[in-house]
């Protein structure tokens, strides 16, 4: 294939990108459509705050699988430049911030397209919206874009990212209202005008609820912060904690919330004994695809419905800086947690919000009065929820099917789009986030460089050279 149509340009979108260009030939072509002026960046690493820090240390965060170092190299580089005059001396164990990962992610893409320029091949920029998507396994697949145009090629990659989750909110239509519904935790702007002094409440609870109470924090607030999700499980700050057990090394899935129990019992055993919970959850973690992969949709659904809560909150933890700052926010009673369900949020003419809730285990319905509402509650990872008209025209058109218990969308084991028709697409792959479903943990760096190399591999008709993220069943039968 020698012209590939990239539909996203964050992360997942840059790191496929560089992949096909240290393997291009002559004439070959990449071209990412992504209205961001920047690629690289993405939903994730756009943030200009410094205060927005990755939420693990910069050792994890290479985008050279061949090169684990590779980033700590370029932000010793960057440092000496002068490009982060706060850094810490242990660059090794440093939290950095998320708009450096950008910069980081498009100097390693510009390095693959200078090396892939060198060899006859190109990238382009298409900085527009992808809104539809027509493909003919045996001709081509053409992509049309917000303002008309359309584009051709072999193949069409879905590197979408995240979208945020927005159904718990909605904006009042009424003009002239001040602005304090917000859906975006990352727009310091936004943030920084609501009332100093005024009362915010947060939806969700996660990291995204921790990126907004730095937001907050850098933007002067003063005033009261109510965090409200259905079960208040916040997500805690990551310790340097040492390698415990290898607590599922053996074990098998047939039972994911067993596992889990296992787990929790380990991490009580382990603080008992005086030492760290964190150093059980973190060995467990080159497992997660293998098992979830193995687990009948049945048990997925169970782990999703009971224990996704604990799983997210212990496993994402936040950056130990912002971590303590919501510690230190709680128990000076600035910010309260709240086991809650929102049914209504409603915006009078005075700018103050209404929500209308229901706190856990609680009978009757309760009022909170805010002077603004800022919508943390994470990612939305069932596409028929989102609003986009990309994944809403490709699930119209039987093009994607949501993918196991509705989480992202389906694919073979190498990211071959799997549609309505039920086989594996010879012109439509997917790769990161919207994979959720295949892997359950399909977002983090490693597994984003993993997936990318495995499907450029595919891609470029190279035999393998990265190992993609197989289930031990698949492997064995694939040989």
């Amino acid at each position: 294939m020698s012209e590939i149509l990239i539909v996203g340009g964050g992360l997942s979108g840059a790191a496929l990108a560089a992949a096909l260009l240290e393997r291009s030939r002559p004439g070959s072509a990449v071209r990412i459509i992504e209205p961001r002026p920047e690629l690289g960046r993405g939903l994730a690493y756009s943030s200009p705050l410094p205060g927005h820090l990755l939420n693990a240390e910069a050792y994890r965060f290479s985008l050279q699988p061949d090169d684990p170092d590779h980033f700590l190299h370029w932000l010793a580089r960057h440092f000496a430049e002068g490009g982060w005059p706060e850094a810490p001396a242990d660059l090794r164990n440093a939290y950095v911030p998320r708009a450096i990962m950008g910069l980081y992610a498009r100097h390693v893409l510009a390095q693959a397209a200078a090396r892939g320029a060198e060899r006859g091949a190109s990238l382009e920029h298409v900085q527009r919206e992808a809104v539809d998507l027509n493909v003919a396994e045996q001709g081509r697949a053409v992509l049309t874009l917000a303002d008309g145009q359309s584009l051709a090629g072999d193949a069409v990659v879905l590197a979408t990212g995240l979208f945020p989750a927005v159904r718990a909110l909605r904006d009042d239509p009424r003009p002239g209202l001040p602005r304090r519904i917000l859906h975006d935790p990352w727009d310091p702007a936004a943030i920084g005008a609501l009332p100093k002094d005024g009362a915010v409440a947060i939806v969700g609870s996660g990291l995204s609820m921790v990126d907004a109470v730095v937001s907050l924090e850098q933007a002067g607030h003063r005033g009261p912060i109510h965090v409200i999700s259905r079960h208040g499980q916040v997500a805690h700050p990551r310790r340097a904690a040492p390698a415990g057990p290898d607590a599922l090394k053996d074990e098998t899935a047939e039972s994911l919330v067993r596992l889990l129990r296992k787990v929790r019992r380990l991490c009580r055993v382990e603080q008992v004994k005086g030492g760290d919970w964190q150093s059980v959850v973190d060995p467990i973690r080159p497992h997660i695809a293998r098992l979830w992969s193995e687990a009948s949709d049945e048990v997925r659904r169970r782990f999703v419905r009971h224990l996704r809560p604990w799983w997210e909150s212990h496993h994402h933890r936040s950056p130990p800086e912002s971590g303590a700052l919501v510690a230190s926010l709680r128990a000076a009673g600035r910010l309260s947690v709240r086991a809650a369900t929102i049914h209504a949020i409603r915006q009078a003419a005075d700018g103050m919000v209404t929500i209308e809730l229901r706190d856990r285990h609680a009978s009757a319905p309760a009022v909170l009065h805010v002077d603004a509402v800022i919508n943390s509650s994470g990612i939305e990872y069932d596409w028929t929820r989102v609003r986009h008209a990309f994944p809403r025209n490709l699930l119209r058109r039987g093009h994607v099917r949501p993918g196991p218990v509705g989480l992202g969308i389906d694919a073979d084991a190498g990211g071959a789009v799997i549609g309505r028709s039920g086989r594996p697409s010879g012109r439509l792959f997917a790769l990161g986030p919207p994979l959720r479903g295949l892997w359950w943990e399909s977002t983090a760096v490693p597994d984003i460089v993993a997936q990318a190399g495995a499907l450029a591999d595919r891609l470029a008709g190279l035999p393998p050279t990265a190992v993609p993220i197989l289930p031990v069943r698949q492997r064995q039968a694939a040989g």
